[in-house]
């Protein structure tokens, strides 16, 4: 099974990633690229290869902090989109542009991280005074969160004539990926290494405080760095190309229904998960309405949304397993 699946996931990886390089509004062919056309390898060069690598990390970040989002919250349903880390970003984002307008893109991430990890903190801290910790309730309850957040970030950015660079922050969209301007991304490349690192640790901290500390885990230290790769991630993704909604609640579920629940052992394919399905989703958007785009955030989303639904009408089959 598991063999059938690396085949599988290896040959489509490859398959999809092969037709991006080759799918746009400017036509490219391969006799063209040997030809050495200057115009062909230029569009090659700056905009279709740095568009692939940035499809590739960002969405193998965004799976694998859902994965360590899920373990930490002990909840299937967490994840960045629906903790109110994506909108705690980008109200961080929206904040560097109003007070350090001539921030580095470094520092703007900074700032979105900041905010990043407060917001899901806070929401961590939310959950604890919630008594009622159904496998649904926690979700809602920060979908809501994050509403608020985003409620407060459109207000501000409505007030400060920033409405439309807010729309490029909260729908992912790699159409403007060029060289030059998606090197940030690969800050996710070491957080991945990381979370794979500690993933026996994570899971330790997953099966409760009381329980992780009895084995001798520094059960907070464990926490919060689990929350700052969570945070890093998502604030880096999102200053960089845009919010992925659902894309680290879809993939770590569809991987555990496919090879269980260990974490270490299911890292590596939900971050081969995360990129292929971003991938594929970049490919479609590009494909509906050729030679335009429809945003890869808007395609995920109506698929995540329904997958979302499906998993939560079959919770007392799967969730709560």
């Amino acid at each position: 099974m598991e063999r059938r699946v690396v085949v599988s996931m290896t040959l489509l990886l490859g398959v999809l990633a092969v037709l991006s390089l080759f799918v746009g509004a400017h036509t490219l062919t391969l006799n063209g690229l040997l030809a050495w056309d200057s115009t062909q390898l230029r569009v090659f060069l700056a905009s279709r290869v740095p568009r692939l690598v940035a499809i590739l990390t960002a969405g193998m970040g965004m799976g694998v902090v859902g994965l360590v989002m899920q373990q930490l919250a002990r909840n299937r349903f967490v994840a960045p989109s629906t903790a109110g880390t994506v909108e705690s970003a980008t109200l961080g984002i929206l904040v560097a542009l109003l007070l350090f307008p001539a921030a580095t893109m470094l520092q703007k991430m900074g700032i979105a991280f900041i905010f990043a990890l407060a917001g899901t903190v806070l929401f961590l801290q939310m959950l604890a005074r919630i008594p009622l910790k159904d496998v649904i309730i926690v979700p809602l309850v920060g979908i809501m969160f994050g509403r608020v957040i985003g409620a407060v970030t459109t207000f501000f950015a409505y007030r400060h004539d920033l409405l439309q660079s807010l729309g490029a922050w909260t729908n992912g969209d790699f159409s403007g990926v060029l060289r030059g301007r998606y090197e940030l991304l690969y800050v996710a490349i070491p957080a991945v290494m990381l979370a794979y690192w500690f993933a026996d640790r994570f899971t330790l901290a997953g099966m409760g405080e009381d329980f992780a500390r009895n084995l001798g885990l520094n059960y907070q230290q464990v926490l919060y760095l689990g929350l700052s790769i969570v945070a890093l991630v998502t604030a880096v993704v999102v200053l960089t190309v845009g919010a992925i909604p659902f894309l680290g609640l879809i993939v770590p579920n569809v991987v555990s229904l496919l090879l269980g629940d260990h974490m270490r052992r299911t890292l590596p394919y939900t971050a081969w998960g995360g990129a292929l399905l971003v991938l594929a989703c970049d490919l479609l958007g590009r494909l509906i309405r050729y030679p335009y785009e429809i945003p890869v955030g808007t395609i995920v989303g109506v698929l995540g949304s329904g997958i979302f639904l499906l998993l939560i009408l079959r919770r007392e089959a799967y969730a709560a397993g």
